[in-house]
């Protein structure tokens, strides 16, 4: 049987791709992308991505989430 070793990556429903990218760039600064489209970005993060989707189905939720780790939490 399989054994869980990770995650490849996270996907977000966002409203709008620039302002997402954006968003992001505010708290980590310049990002690297692995791909982006008029639909998708996808922010790399070394062995995993987060996956932004333009096309958001589902109103904004207060209590879904999901923990980063960051090499400088401080400065968060």
């Amino acid at each position: 049987m399989p054994r869980l070793v990770g995650m490849n990556h996270i996907a977000l429903e966002v409203d709008d791709i620039d302002e997402a990218l954006a968003f992001w760039e505010s708290i980590f600064g310049p990002l690297t992308l692995r791909g982006r489209g008029r639909q998708m970005a996808f922010v790399d993060m070394g062995d995993q991505f987060l996956a932004l989707a333009r096309g958001r189905t589902q109103p904004a939720d207060q209590h879904r989430h999901f923990g980063l780790v960051v090499d400088d939490k401080e400065a968060v």
